[in-house]
C-alpha cells in the first residue's frame, strides 16, 4: 500500500517548474547576464577598477 501511495504522489505532484516556466527563467537569466555584461564592460567599471589596481599596485610599503 505504501509503495501505491508513493507512486500516486510521484505521478500526480506538482512540484518543480513547468516548462513555460524554465522558459521564463531562462529568459530571464539571459536578460541579467546581458545587463550585467553592459555594466561591466562600461567605462565607468573599467575605469573604477584600473584606478583601484593602480593605486594598490602604487602603493608605499
Amino acid at each position: 500500500m505504501e509503495l501505491r501511495s508513493r507512486v500516486v504522489h510521484a505521478v500526480t505532484a506538482d512540484d518543480g517548474m513547468s516548462t513555460a516556466e524554465y522558459a521564463i527563467g531562462t529568459i530571464a537569466a539571459a536578460a541579467f547576464g546581458a545587463v550585467l555584461y553592459g555594466v561591466v564592460t562600461g567605462d565607468s567599471i573599467v575605469n573604477a577598477l584600473t584606478k583601484i589596481i593602480d593605486r594598490a599596485l602604487n602603493t608605499n610599503v
